[in-house]
């Protein structure tokens, strides 16, 4: 049996995962710090003790594929806390590696996402998309659970399963329906510190640069005298700021589904909700073309029949056959989580049209699987994790720029709107302890970074299209333009074309010509 977290539930409807957000003030360190010089050499000099996976699973979705993945091997990655004060206690990563049959060139470290997705997942994620590359003849894939994550030690808690399956608490109210208060967002922060192990010294440091800090003791202890990295959405936030603090140490890196390094935290989010109702609106034209669509065959009533079918759920949310219930802001999670590729979208439209009988299985099953909650009501840390970490990488604003933010957002994505007042958006993120490291925009102007490869779909609805393009010019480095509509493809095994110019990249440090375009199998 897994073990289970004290526990295991949500700050935010399923949207929150996309919301990658992070901005600072403050100076990102001098890049390539010696190890030595900050009284690291211990943690560098780690021999990683890989076994089973039996011990490592905290999810039912982890003990499946465990379970199912025999050559899966685990270690615990020791690091500290606080790198400014290195003995003042430690944190332990969990690792999985997928080992090369072969006699492994090294290790291609890889990253999920999120912030908050489990990197021991990616790792027979990646493994089984690359399998017929020569990536996985050549290279041994290597996830971990970042800080705070997943099977990592201590993992980020702020609410009981039972909490979140009765309440669905959307965590920060700055995007869909509900008002909050100070208090609301003291009341959240102090759960999260009351029920994380580490509490709030260990919560501020959970933030970008101490991940890509103990990135680098990763790469020494698996013996990599330079990373070689595969990072989709937040990864890509990862990779870049990896990048700039350690370009020395870089040997490749794969960007996949990247943000725009740029913008600053509301920018982002602003155009990541733009994205997704381009998403939306490509569904619910491919809905009305059907005699039998939910939304209707008039393109241009489209949207206001949506808002027909979801706006009463704030009064009187849908009832499911688990006696669950799916309110307005689960329904609004559950459609964007059914956005992030067209393959689900069919699924949408099925969710949708169940609403109009008052049923609500199809979204809950959607939003549950998209936040990996397990058929036992075992939720994982994801979306916990991925708002923490979102608060200590992003600006803070006050209640009024919240309110702009939402009218903005509102506006650009009008699927999204519960038709009411803006007021009472606030920064779920007002009362977390920490102070952000990173600045904006960040990994600017590296020198001695090799080539790097990014990647970027001309569909994808949370990270559009432009931030590759932003990032890979940023870098200095190439781009890959994928024709399609989905989030990320560099690790699923989707496009034949993507996993030559991956294999081609990993292993011979070749990067495309410029111009070059591949299509979604």
């Amino acid at each position: 049996m897994f073990r289970k977290h004290k526990i295991r539930t949500v700050l935010a409807a399923p949207l929150i995962p996309v919301a990658l957000l992070l901005s600072s003030c403050i100076t990102t360190p001098a890049p390539d710090t010696p190890p030595t010089a900050a009284g690291l050499s211990h943690f560098y000099d780690q021999d990683l003790q890989f076994e089973s996976c039996e011990d490592y699973s905290v999810t039912e979705l982890q003990e499946k594929t465990f379970d199912a993945v025999t050559r899966a091997e685990c270690a615990r990655l020791t690091v500290p806390i606080d790198y400014d004060h290195p003995e003042d206690g430690t944190t332990e990563l969990a690792v999985t590696r997928i080992a090369t049959d072969g006699d492994a060139k090294g290790s291609v470290v890889v990253n999920s996402g999120g912030p908050g997705g489990s990197g021991q997942l990616q790792a027979v994620i990646a493994a089984n998309g690359l399998k017929s590359t020569a990536v996985t003849e050549q290279y041994d894939i290597v996830g971990f659970d970042p800080r705070g994550v997943s099977a990592s030690s201590p993992a980020i808690d702020c609410f009981s399963d039972e909490q979140n399956d009765e309440t669905g608490i959307v965590f920060p109210a700055g995007v869909l329906q509900g008002s909050w208060t100070a208090a609301d967002t003291k009341k959240i922060a102090d759960e999260c510190i009351e029920r994380t192990g580490g509490g709030a010294r260990f919560l501020a440091e959970v933030g970008t640069p101490n991940v890509a800090r103990d990135m680098d003791i990763l790469r020494a202890a698996l013996g990599d005298e330079q990373l070689t990295y595969i990072g989709q959405s937040y990864g890509t936030r990862l990779g870049a700021v990896y990048a700039e603090m350690f370009p020395s140490k870089v040997r490749a890196l794969v960007l996949d589904g990247a943000q725009n390094p740029t913008l600053q935290s509301a920018e982002r989010k602003v155009t990541q909700y733009a994205g997704f109702q381009r998403s939306f609106d490509l569904m619910a034209d491919a809905c009305t073309q059907q005699p039998d669509c939910v939304l209707g065959q008039d393109r241009d009533q489209a949207l206001q029949r949506f808002h027909d079918i979801v706006r009463p759920l704030i009064d009187t949310p849908a009832t499911t056959s688990g006696g669950r219930a799916v309110d307005f802001n689960t329904a609004i999670g559950a459609v964007i989580g059914g956005l992030y590729q067209s393959t689900t979208w069919p699924a949408v439209q099925a969710g949708i049209a169940e609403l109009t009988q008052g049923k609500g299985d199809t979204l809950l099953t959607l939003s549950d699987g998209f936040v990996e909650r397990g058929s036992d009501g075992v939720w994982s840390n994801y979306l916990e994790a991925n708002v923490v970490i979102n608060c200590m990488d992003e600006q803070r604003r006050t209640p009024e720029q919240e309110e702009k933010l939402r009218a903005q957002i509102w506006e650009e994505a009008p699927f999204l709107d519960p038709g009411e007042s803006v007021e009472g958006a606030r920064d779920g993120c007002e009362a977390m302890p920490g102070d952000t490291e990173l600045t904006y925009p960040y990994a600017q102007n590296i020198t001695g970074l090799p080539d790097t490869l990014t990647i970027s779909i001309s569909g994808d609805p949370t990270t559009p299209y432009e931030g590759g393009v932003t990032l890979a010019d940023t870098l200095g480095g190439a781009l890959l333009t994928v024709e399609g509509e989905q989030h990320t493809v560099a690790m699923g095994g989707a496009s034949a074309c993507v996993n030559d110019v991956v294999s081609d990249y990993i292993i011979d440090l070749n990067t495309p010509v410029a111009g070059t375009t591949c299509t979604l199998d």
